[in-house]
């Protein structure tokens, strides 16, 4: 009884410290919501989009380093939520080396006759995924 508690203690114990180090990774995304309209300016409501994510590195017209592209449904509202990097290459970026731009195309449509809706620049919580490589700091006390 004694033995088969301890193997079980011991399969547990080695199974949690396999999984602790998956539990304080960075997740390689960044949630990102819109509103979509179309050319009239009128919600476009519980419908398929297409839309295109360009992310430029240096200004907001180099050439995109990054570019991924969904299809998600809008709600009563006209809101999408979609998740960028589940694309290849994402991880790869050097957050360290920017300043970055996401650019939003859109067709409201549900196609890929993409327009451009807007660019801006990306401030500090894409950078939290620079922290995961970055320089460590000093040792504490």
């Amino acid at each position: 009884m004694k033995t088969n508690l301890l193997k079980s203690i011991l399969v547990l114990s080695t199974f949690t410290l396999y999984l602790l180090p998956a539990l304080g990774q960075v997740p390689q995304k960044i949630s990102y919501q819109a509103v979509i309209r179309n050319s009239n300016n009128e919600l476009v409501t519980n419908s398929q989009v297409g839309m295109q994510i360009n992310i430029r590195q240096g200004s907001p017209t180099s050439t995109p380093i990054y570019v991924e592209t969904h299809a998600p449904t809008t709600n009563a509202n006209g809101l999408v939520s979609i998740e960028i990097g589940g694309g290849a290459g994402f991880d790869a970026i050097d957050w360290a080396a920017g300043p970055y731009f996401i650019e939003t195309k859109t067709d409201p449509a549900g196609g890929t006759d993409y327009t451009i809706v807007g660019t801006s620049q990306l401030l500090s919580v894409p950078y939290a995924l620079y922290s995961a490589n970055g320089t460590p700091g000093p040792e504490g006390p």
